[in-house]
């Protein structure tokens, strides 16, 4: 809001992250003008806000992307970090933040907001994590510019689909004796994702004297080994045994991490080293600014409570996952038949099939998940745990609905780089792979009125690996996507015939196939 009282327009960087896609609708309905700043604009395309927002493209290291951006911009929310991409991390953020602080002050933009992580009282910079310490930095980093900064610091945040909340609820849940690290025992201060929302939208309108940081979270300061006794006893699970084992090292509790969730050894990583510490508010002097409403803030059962209803009732928004995963490849698929970029392996499955395009279609937008993929389950569930040993994502990130994709979503180890329906879905493999993969389902409707399923699988190989890759699994292909064309037909006839439309005399390839998944 400016001065004057009009709605400023504000800038959403990692729009398409889990807490900037939450956040461009709360946004929005306080009156705010909305532009985002995405490097994969296409990926904001099917949310249900995208017709309500300016979109810019660039990457936030982009100096010129991000002036561009920043032009005309009242507030600037910051929220984009590299989050364990690996050697060289720290450096990225700096320099994005360095950017982000110049280029706001050239364009006059009245205030940033940065969401960071809460830091422990009392222990050096160079002894936090390293994690924690970029987020310092990059705070220290905004505070230090001519534009007038709000950094709040938040520890663990609660809520549906949020990368600490899904580590506590698959710990919890799948494991009722636990051997767990030391850890657990420190003191920590959770959020709920409502109140971390409710103070970033609250701090576009704090006043231009205002530059520092606030520490946020809930009601209560709760151990870690109490959070997972209160989620057992908030999902009604049976109460849970766990034994600390004081010499589990960071990297070995983050593997087991990553074994037993669906968060990857990559993430869970620094979320583990985040906890190694005490993390707990030391003021509440947000409220000064952003005034507690009664009931607020949020005390951590009920975020649960709210957390496990937007799940069962398949209304998650936003999740972890919804962010592309540090280090996974992103590169477009080559459009060009004869790509001079190197080799492309290519499968080709093609089948007629009696059903309607509409039921194929559905067929094709609910695979994956719980759903399956309609060939070799063992083969799937192989290739997910051999994913997961190497610190990929295996299987476990699953599907954010049941039922619908958006382009962008994480679907297992695929992710959403196309969505047209109801004709095409074009998934890009984000497992550790010497190689870039993708594989396109399409609907068509054949000239005598008949439907017909097409299949690819594409692959570009890295180096002499990747070659040996393609080769050495190309004669399982037969067996894993050959079946997965025939049994995804079979199942939109079975759909057809379920509800009347598809008579038994005109089914073909019907019976025998293996259920989904």
């Amino acid at each position: 809001m400016r001065s004057d009282g009009t709605p400023g327009l504000v800038l959403v960087t990692g729009a398409t992250g889990y807490i900037g896609g939450r956040l461009v609708p709360e946004l929005l309905a306080a009156g705010h003008r909305v532009r985002c700043l995405a490097r994969t604009p296409g990926k904001l395309r099917d949310l249900p806000w995208a017709g309500d927002v300016e979109v810019a493209a660039g990457d936030a290291t982009d100096a010129d992307a991000v002036g561009a951006a920043l032009r005309g911009v009242d507030v600037a929310y910051y929220l984009v970090h590299s989050l364990g991409s690996g050697p060289g991390f720290e450096r990225t953020d700096r320099t994005a933040a360095r950017v982000f602080a110049e280029r706001a002050a050239a364009a006059g933009v009245r205030r940033i907001v940065y969401l960071g992580g809460l830091t422990p009282a009392g222990v050096p910079e160079r002894a936090l994590s390293p994690h924690l310490r970029s987020r310092a930095e990059v705070g220290r980093i905004l505070l230090d510019s001519p534009v007038p900064t709000t950094v709040l610091r938040a520890a663990v945040i609660i809520g549906s689909g949020s990368a600490s909340f899904e580590m506590l609820r698959h710990l919890t849940e799948r494991l009722p004796v636990m051997a767990t690290p030391s850890w657990l025992g420190n003191r920590i201060q959770p959020i709920a994702v409502r109140d971390v929302l409710r103070y970033l939208v609250g701090s576009a309108r704090m006043p231009a004297e205002v530059n520092r940081t606030f520490d946020i979270g809930g009601p209560e300061v709760f151990t870690y080994e109490q959070m997972m006794h209160r989620y057992a006893a908030v999902a009604g699970l049976p109460h849970r045994l766990i034994l600390r084992l004081p010499m589990l090292p960071p990297g070995l509790s983050s593997h087991w991490i990553g074994l037993i969730t669906p968060v990857p050894r990559s993430l869970a990583r620094p979320l583990a080293e985040s906890l190694r510490h005490e993390v707990v508010c030391h003021e509440h002097d947000i409220a000064e600014y952003v005034p507690d409403p009664p009931g607020t803030p949020i005390g951590f059962d009920a975020a649960i409570e709210l957390a496990l209803r937007r799940i069962k009732e398949a209304n998650v928004t936003t999740r972890w996952s919804s962010a592309a995963l540090p280090g996974a490849p992103s590169d477009p698929l080559p459009t060009d038949p004869g790509w001079a970029g190197g080799s492309l392996y290519t499968d080709r499955r093609e089948r007629l099939t009696d059903s309607s395009r509409a039921a194929l279609w559905q067929v094709i937008e609910g695979i994956g998940g719980e759903n399956g993929w309609y060939s070799f389950p063992l083969a799937w569930a192989v290739r997910g745990w051999l994913d997961r040993i190497v610190g990929g994502v295996g299987l476990g990130r699953g599907r954010r609905d049941a039922a619908r994709l958006r382009a962008g979503d994480s679907l297992d180890f695929w992710r959403v780089e196309e969505l047209d329906p109801p004709h095409l879905l074009r998934l890009r493999a984000e497992m550790r792979l010497p190689g870039l993969a993708w594989l396109e389902m399409y609907a068509e409707e054949t000239p005598d009125g008949r439907t017909r399923y097409r299949q690819r699988a594409l692959f570009h190989p890295r180096g002499f690996l990747g070659h040996v890759y393609w080769w050495s699994v190309s004669p399982f292909h037969a067996v894993v996507f050959g079946g997965m064309a025939r049994n995804i037909t079979r199942a939109a006839e079975r759909a057809d015939r379920a509800a009347g439309a598809l008579s038994p005399r005109g089914v073909r390839h019907r019976e025998g196939g293996p259920p989904a998944g």
